[in-house]
């Protein structure tokens, strides 16, 4: 359906018809309860540190032995996030943290897979460029040196990348 016949169809529709649809669509998907309850209690704080606790759980977990090291769990919140339309500073804070909890992570382990280091380079790289188009780069420029700083001590096959990418994208 379009959106076009989508407005056609709700215009048709009186105010209790839409309300039952719409109580409908928040009690049948999670992402329309999730929506609606963002938007009327919009504990915005209290999201992100929920997503830092699972982010880090993956690395040091409380409940298992082995870290499960899945990026996807930070990408699922911070995708989830932008949907939402949070503060962008948040959401920025979230996806550094990503990054500085996998360098605790890869700082006492010796095996480290490859995969884990282009990984966190792409997530590097969206952060970035988040930070420049919201304009929070002067703001998180510390966090971002230190990602930097601590990649090279740690000797990651792709530490010279970091800068690289920064560099080319406050010159462009």
């Amino acid at each position: 359906m379009s959106k076009r016949a989508l407005k056609k169809y709700l215009e048709d529709l009186d105010n209790y018809a839409l309300q039952v649809q719409i109580i409908d669509l928040y009690e049948r998907i999670p992402q329309v309860k999730t929506f609606y309850d963002f938007v009327f209690n919009p504990k915005e704080d209290k999201l992100v540190e929920e997503a830092k606790i699972k982010i880090s759980n993956e690395y040091f977990p409380t409940r298992r032995k082995r870290p499960r090291k899945r990026r996807s769990i930070a990408q699922k919140y911070i995708k989830q996030f932008k949907s939402l339309g949070m503060e962008p500073a948040l959401l920025a804070n979230v996806m550094l943290f990503n990054i500085e909890i996998v360098q605790t992570y890869t700082e006492g382990q010796y095996n480290v897979p490859e995969s884990l280091y282009k990984s966190m380079f792409n997530s590097f790289q969206e952060a970035v460029q988040w930070l420049t188009y919201h304009s929070l780069l002067e703001t998180f420029g510390s966090r971002v040196e230190a990602i930097i700083d601590k990649a090279e001590s740690q000797k990651w096959f792709n530490a010279h990348r970091f800068e690289e990418f920064v560099y080319d994208t406050i010159r462009s």
